[in-house]
């Protein structure tokens, strides 16, 4: 999945125009977007978007984002909206795999009284959205099966260091934060599941935005949050690897395939090694997803 559009599950119209934006997921948000006096409103919106949306083709996957662990929210939030099967649910600060491996157990219980195949609702984790969760970054690994994706925040984890802002001028991130991303990107490598890349709130300006996207690609994420539809565009464009990508991709599967137990090959003159193989075979994947 390429973006990930956030609407307010209290949404209205704009659930409808999110669906119709292209995105490849679209996020139903119980979180930051919903007051506290609106959440439960906003989980029987959810579940009842959820339920009207099963059996329609040709749309984009659906995930809840609920309540964080510490807010005493998540139970009221899962027990509304498993029932719905969202593809996942959007895990907000995440502090580490321990947390995701106690929202499976919160799960699993939920699916069996929703007579819904274990493991079915998968989590996406919002992992460095803290000091806490910037620490716990590297533990991820073999928290869940459910685990899909990680993601992270500057806007909760700039509240919580007291930053006066978290970007600069032209939009590119400040040092404690480009730290934050990075960590986010290694720990979804050490997890073994994608990175992907935080929201970018300037959704007026798309070359700002473009530009930001491309470097996320280039750097390893796999995918970006959207808070406008008209995010969406963009993202989809620069994660969608171009036909040049893909005939490279594979031309180098096809030489180490015809060169079998060999460990460099040679393409136009540029040697290609295991690790090119590896990224050319993913790309190729990432075409069937």
């Amino acid at each position: 999945m390429r973006s990930f559009l956030f609407v307010p599950a209290t949404g209205g119209p704009k659930l409808e125009k999110a669906m119709a934006s292209g995105a490849d997921a679209v996020i139903l948000d119980l979180e930051d977007s919903i007051s506290p006096e609106r959440k439960a409103e906003a989980r029987g919106a959810a579940l009842a978007f959820l339920k009207a949306a099963q059996g329609k083709k040709d749309r984009p996957r659906l995930l809840v984002r609920i309540n964080g662990l510490d807010t005493g929210m998540i139970d009221a939030d899962l027990d509304a909206i498993v029932a719905g099967a969202p593809y996942a649910v959007l895990f907000p600060k995440a502090e580490g795999g321990a947390t995701v491996t106690h929202l499976d157990a919160k799960l699993t219980a939920r699916e069996a009284m929703a007579g819904l195949p274990d493991g079915s609702i998968k989590i996406l984790a919002q992992t460095v959205e803290s000091a806490v969760g910037l620490f716990t970054a590297g533990s991820y690994r073999d928290s869940s099966a459910r685990l899909i994706g990680m993601t992270w925040g500057p806007e909760d984890l700039s509240s919580e260091l007291g930053a006066e802002a978290n970007r600069e001028a032209d939009g590119t991130l400040t040092e404690p934060y480009r730290i934050a991303r990075a960590m986010c990107l290694y720990g979804a490598a050490a997890a073994k599941v994608p990175a992907i890349e935080t929201i970018h709130v300037n959704y007026r300006d798309p070359e700002i935005l473009r530009r930001d996207t491309e470097l996320a690609r280039r750097d390893g994420f796999a995918g970006r949050l959207a808070i406008h539809p008209a995010q969406v565009p963009v993202i989809n464009e620069v994660f969608t690897p171009s036909a040049e990508q893909i005939e490279k991709a594979r031309a180098v599967v096809a030489a180490f395939a015809a060169q079998p137990g060999a460990g460099t090959v040679g393409i136009g003159g540029k040697m290609y090694d295991q690790p090119h193989l590896k990224r050319a075979q993913a790309l190729l994947a990432s075409l069937k997803s």
